[in-house]
């Protein structure tokens, strides 16, 4: 606003006197026209003008500082979610080595479950073989009876096993005699004395047979 000193009272145009207090009249309207004054050259003088280099310094840090601390809170996110995927991958390796654990305890706890009952059968299992090479099974009504227990033995893995002409094999075989014989290139099981009994790869008994060598 443009400042207008008051005149003094009964002054003729001459210099104020220096020692009288003077007014600024600040007012936008005039009162004695009505028109709108304009403002002051001093007036339009931004403010803190003085200061501008100091205040563009601190505009400069204020748009800085929110960019550096964004990247930081960036990096912290990164870290942490690097973090979190190396526990995620840790925690997934740990349960699948759990779970193999666990069904290669259960098969060794199934299978040692029916290696007890295939042992407690063992004699009744020798029975049934050995009524059926000499006949005893046939058309009589124990062998519905054997052929289902085999069957139901068997869908758990049993099985009987050893027969003559076979390689002998120490394994799987537990010779009790053995003779020499000029048509055999290897060691070969000629008899069947007991037959073996295994569940799945497990040898609950080995078959018991009579081995010839090839001759001399």
């Amino acid at each position: 606003m443009t400042d207008q000193p008051n005149t003094p009272v009964g002054g003729s145009g001459d210099e104020p006197d220096p020692t009288r207090p003077r007014f600024t009249d600040k007012r936008r309207i005039d009162p004695q026209t009505g028109a709108v004054r304009e403002p002051a050259a001093d007036e339009h003088a931004a403010p803190g003008e003085h200061g501008a280099p100091d205040d563009a310094a601190a505009t400069d840090e204020q748009s800085a500082s929110p960019a550096d601390g964004a990247a930081e809170l960036l990096d912290q996110a990164q870290a942490l979610a690097a973090e979190r995927l190396a526990d995620l991958q840790r925690l997934q390796a740990e349960y699948v080595n759990y779970r193999r654990r666990v069904d290669r305890d259960r098969d060794v706890a199934r299978d040692q479950a029916v290696i007890g009952v295939v042992e407690a059968l063992m004699g009744a299992l020798d029975d049934i073989d050995l009524a059926r090479q000499h006949g005893e099974l046939e058309g009589g009504p124990f062998a519905a009876i054997a052929e289902k227990l085999e069957a139901a033995l068997g869908r758990f893995g049993w099985e009987r096993y050893g027969a003559a002409g076979e390689p002998f094999d120490p394994t799987v075989h537990e010779a009790l005699m053995h003779s020499h014989a000029d048509d055999v290139t290897e060691p070969t099981v000629v008899q069947v004395l007991q037959p073996g009994h295994r569940v799945g790869e497990r040898v609950v008994r080995a078959a018991r047979v009579a081995v010839a060598d090839p001759g001399a």
